[in-house]
């Protein structure tokens, strides 16, 4: 092949380009505050260019309003991130258009933290949400295993939910 020579930087710069562009399966992230706390496994988050947009927690499920454990695992997760700067690292939308992503907050014991505490896991070792299995795959393999290891712990301390038998059919 005959590449012109007042082409080859040309061409370099783009295959250059090509090479660092973050792929479809990057991860994006939004940042805002949390403006409204629908239960314990999906919130609103409002950006800076005033914004909404409905966040749904990785890799977690909460019980809904009318199963045991409902309002308490809303009211946990209101404590965690209610008027609260977060940070949401996502790459992927459900069939109801909400962003599902990992939620980054300021640990509340630490005002002076960075935002370094993992809002699902919060909820899993508080027991006020299940490890959401099914979509495991989606997850890294260290947070699977942190993950799943926060249940186990939940369920031996009967912490929240497991307290008593809540049916999670997912």
């Amino acid at each position: 092949m005959n590449i012109s020579r007042s082409l080859l930087p040309f061409l370099l710069v783009i295959l250059i380009i090509l090479a660092v562009s973050p792929s479809d399966s990057a991860a994006t992230i939004l940042d805002g505050t949390v403006v409204k706390n629908t239960d314990g496994d999906t919130v609103t988050v409002l950006d800076s260019a005033k914004q909404q947009h409905r966040v749904r927690i990785a890799g977690i499920d909460a019980p809904e309003k009318n199963q045991p454990f409902g309002n308490a695992s809303r009211k946990r997760m209101s404590e965690l991130v209610a008027r609260k700067d977060v940070c949401v690292d996502f790459n992927k939308h459900d069939r109801y258009g909400r962003i599902v992503g990992k939620v980054w907050v300021k640990p509340p014991d630490c005002p002076t933290c960075g935002k370094t505490l993992d809002v699902g896991l919060a909820q899993i070792t508080a027991g006020m949400a299940w490890w959401f299995k099914r979509y495991a795959n989606e997850q890294s393999a260290e947070d699977r295993g942190r993950y799943e290891f926060a249940e186990q712990e939940a369920k031996a301390k009967k912490a929240g939910l497991w307290q008593v038998r809540v049916s999670h059919s997912l």
